[in-house]
């Protein structure tokens, strides 16, 4: 995380739930505070730097809130909101998305194989043979990050927002941020994994030195380019999970304008990445998957032409040939 140019400016952690109203500090360039909402949520708003050096572009364009999927809107967690200057300094973008992860339940639902010996009718007879089961388990992995983050001696925010890609980060931020004005409460399940996060993830996930999340064989820390977001609507898991779906059509609609795109889609739906990136490119097109597919055409039309030695190599074999006995010829040196 950058270090803020003016010791005054240093920004109190935020959490995801305020009790009460917090007053302004002494300087009056950083607020935290928290207000509630019409519905009775709580807000939590990032302190505000104002800094010129600290400004990071773009703007963040404005996005209309969807229509369906938002019946969850009254059980969700507090909105996280941003004052002044806040979205342009890259320490609010950590805090922002830091407070995004805080508030998000690392849920999974993992596959397990189980043996069982079962009786079946083989040949008009009974037998007991062993079967393979697959069955659906829930799966709570808030353990890994804190596991990780202490393995390699940094703090938990460091460890999993600091990994990130500073570009990418700054595209993460402006999509969520967006989502987030949009009523659809997006939150982080995992950012940054280095080789050994990776090893102990579950599910579908690359090699651990390969993932793009931070692998070793990617840059390691500092160079994380994915991360995994669903959303918070809901108060269980089947409420949390179509709002979720919302999310992840409406980051396939509008994400693209903020560079974050989902490259495996229903292979792997939370997980985003940079639309500029190798793995985007490699999995849903790009320019780069343009060029190649170019090169190869080409390829493919050269191998399939005739080069001009072997078509004047075929003409002269086809001049040389004896010319072939006609009929009439044959009758002739019967007769």
């Amino acid at each position: 995380m950058a270090a803020l140019t003016d010791p005054a400016q240093t920004l109190p952690p935020v959490v995801p739930t305020v009790q009460a109203p917090i007053a302004s500090t002494a300087n009056p360039e950083v607020a935290v505070a928290a207000t509630a909402a019409p519905d009775k949520q709580q807000t939590i708003v990032v302190a505000a730097l104002s800094d010129p050096a600290e400004i990071l572009p773009p703007e963040i364009p404005t996005i209309a809130a969807p229509t369906a999927g938002m019946a969850a809107a009254a059980t969700t967690p507090g909105r996280v909101e941003l004052v002044g200057e806040c979205q342009l300094a890259e320490a609010c973008i950590d805090q922002f998305l830091w407070a995004l992860y805080q508030r998000t339940p690392k849920e999974d639902t993992t596959k397990e194989r189980e043996l069982r010996k079962v009786t079946i009718k083989r040949k008009g007879k009974l037998v007991t043979v062993t079967r393979s089961f697959t069955k659906l388990v829930d799966n709570d992995f808030t353990w890994k990050d804190p596991k990780a983050a202490e393995r390699v001696g940094m703090p938990m925010m460091d460890y999993v927002i600091g990994g990130m890609d500073r570009s990418f980060k700054m595209k993460l931020f402006h999509t969520l941020y967006a989502a987030e004005a949009a009523g659809l409460r997006p939150g982080i399940t995992s950012a940054f994994r280095d080789d050994y996060r990776q090893s102990i993830a579950s599910g579908l996930k690359a090699a651990a030195n390969r993932s793009f999340h931070g692998g070793s064989l990617r840059g390691g820390y500092g160079r994380g380019l994915a991360a995994d977001i669903v959303s918070v609507n809901g108060v269980n898991r089947s409420q949390r999970w179509a709002s979720t779906e919302t999310l992840w059509k409406w980051v396939d609609a509008n994400g693209k304008q903020f560079g974050i795109g989902r490259p495996y889609l229903a292979f792997d739906p939370p997980h985003v990445g940079p639309i500029d990136g190798p793995e985007y490119a490699s999995r849903r097109g790009g320019t780069k998957t343009a060029a190649a597919d170019a090169k190869k055409r080409q390829k493919q039309v050269a191998q399939a032409k005739p080069s001009k030695a072997k078509a004047s190599t075929a003409k002269r074999q086809v001049a040389a040939k004896p010319p072939g006995s006609k009929p009439s010829s044959r009758l002739a040196a019967a007769r």
